[in-house]
């Protein structure tokens, strides 16, 4: 199950379980969509594709929470790997 991470790795903008905003790598590395722009859509951790995340049924939250464990590189993104 996806992790939801609650905010932008490169910025720290919060990005709720509903927004839709949020981009994410296959390892669920977390970036908002002004930023994965930047990084012209590669993962700078991974190299990988940064995609829309999928949002989770509103209902579901309830049982399947948003993860609270924020990722943030206080140095910012560099280049992507």
């Amino acid at each position: 199950m996806l992790q939801l991470r609650p905010g932008c790795e490169c910025c720290d903008k919060d990005l709720p379980p509903e927004s839709t905003e949020a981009r994410i790598c296959s390892f669920e590395c977390t970036f908002c969509a002004s930023c994965a722009e930047t990084l012209a859509g590669t993962c700078p951790n991974c190299g990988g594709e940064l995609v829309v995340r999928p949002r989770r049924p509103a209902e579901k939250l309830a049982s399947y929470p948003a993860s609270r464990e924020r990722v943030y590189k206080t140095a910012g993104c560099g280049k992507a790997a």
